[in-house]
């Protein structure tokens, strides 16, 4: 089977017979590492989290964990605090995989006894409670777990690994930023860049679709400049907290009149902050929005009605002064490439059996992953793991609204089997296209 890329020729998964598939396993199982030690990993990034383009510690902490292994040369603070190593095993091609290492500003109340207790000045002047609420320390730790899988086996496949681990992710900047400061000056250019993602799945359980796999998402700061004053003459004020109020109600509208029902769209209004006290009437108010779109047209369809219906109640409203609308973070739609993504849910098929879903349901979470290979013209795939714990899965399975999502406080996946998954999902996926193929 070849699969064409765009702009690098062809990418040639290895396609494995049954009896070497199942040797995979085997091989998998006799070198994995001690798990153990990665649970212990994962308890001490969980509870030093870092916020985005503040991630010091926890690179310092990767690096200090891939010398120890002595076989990936090491490239630091790369676009902030990225970071990545490189295995070069003989001849062959070229994966890369990604783990994102930021966490988000979010007060933590999970009970676990390693939960955050960390707080941080965040990119608004703010200090603010920090918490890995989506996950992120499961992914490092898992990358950092297949990193040492794929040395003990280095007999078994040929070819450069490249290890990715991304700062700023949750602010939507730090794939690019990577590439924009030279990520793939200072590493080969991989023939496929792949990476996963913790979810609110039954852990064990592990999932992907072809084509679109996430969504596009844009975020807005707005700023609506009125009049302030006292609370007893608003008839001298431009009141911004009223039309803030009106603004909020009328962008609902952008989705269920604007937009075709037959498209995915969300808008929401996610932060309005005015005044300080009851007896002032505020000079402006602050809204955060954020969008989520898998097509472009709808993307730009959107974005100008935000910004029609924003100018129109403030001249409704009788403003003094022009809006303030700010993008405060865009990620791009992660779209899986067809034939390399059948050609990984073959072998996840094979290696987890019923465990795996290849008709995943699309996410409409997002994720700016895809840059590492969309800005060099590279293919790229990206799959789901469980993170809750079983039990608490089943007793909830009809009402997935009380099992806690990603960035929500309570948001606990649990150490096994996620852990286990999500290495050896890792190394599965790294196999399919360096592992040699025996005759």
């Amino acid at each position: 089977m070849k699969i064409l890329n765009s702009s690098s020729g062809l990418l040639r998964p290895q396609i494995l017979p049954v009896a070497t598939q199942e040797s995979l396993k085997e091989l998998i199982s006799a070198n994995r590492p001690n798990l153990r030690c990665y649970e212990i990993l994962r308890a001490h990034l969980h509870s030093h989290p870092e916020l985005s383009q503040q991630e010091s510690g926890t690179a310092a902490k990767v690096a200090l964990h891939l010398r120890g292994l002595k076989a990936y040369t090491i490239h630091e603070k790369i676009g902030g605090h990225g970071l990545a190593a490189v295995f070069k095993n003989g001849p062959g091609q070229t994966v890369a995989l990604r783990a994102d290492m930021d966490a988000l500003p979010v007060e933590e109340k999970t009970g676990l006894p390693y939960a955050s207790k960390v707080t941080m000045r965040d990119y608004d002047g703010i200090v603010k409670p920090v918490m890995h609420a989506c996950g992120h320390d499961i992914h490092v730790t898992c990358l950092l777990a297949a990193a040492e899988l794929m040395v003990k086996i280095r007999d078994a496949w040929r070819g450069t690994l490249i290890l990715i681990f991304q700062p700023d992710e949750e602010r939507g900047g730090g794939a690019q930023r990577m590439v924009d400061d030279g990520l793939y000056d200072r590493v080969p250019l991989p023939d496929i860049v792949l990476g996963q993602h913790v979810m609110s799945m039954r852990s064990g359980k592990l999932g992907s679709r072809p084509g679109i796999m996430l969504a596009a998402s844009d975020s807005l700061k707005i700023i609506l400049f009125g009049r302030g004053g006292h609370a007893s003459m608003p008839n001298r004020t431009i009141d911004p907290v009223v039309l803030a109020s009106s603004t909020v109600l009328r962008l609902q509208t952008i989705v269920s009149r604007e937009t075709d029902p037959s498209d995915m769209a969300v808008l929401s209004c996610t932060s309005i902050q005015a005044g300080g006290t009851e007896n002032i009437i505020s000079s402006e108010a602050e809204l955060k929005v954020n969008i989520r779109t898998i097509h472009g047209k709808t993307r730009t369809q959107i974005l100008a009605a935000v910004r029609r219906i924003v100018k129109a109640e403030c001249d409704a409203s009788g403003t003094e002064r022009e809006p303030l609308i700010k993008s405060t973070s865009s990620f791009p739609t992660t779209i899986n490439n067809e034939e390399a993504t059948k050609t990984l849910q073959k072998m996840f098929g094979d290696y987890f059996g019923e465990d795996f879903d290849s008709d995943l349901p699309r996410v409409n979470g997002s994720e700016d992953f895809s840059s590492l290979a969309t800005s060099i013209g590279k293919p790229c795939s990206f799959w789901m793991i469980g993170g809750t714990d079983p039990a608490t899965f089943d007793e909830n399975k009809g009402s997935p609204e009380k099992i806690p999502s990603n960035h929500s406080p309570f948001f606990a996946p649990i150490m096994q089997p996620t852990i286990r998954i999500g290495t050896d999902a890792m190394t599965v996926a790294a196999m399919t296209f360096l592992r040699e193929a025996r005759t």
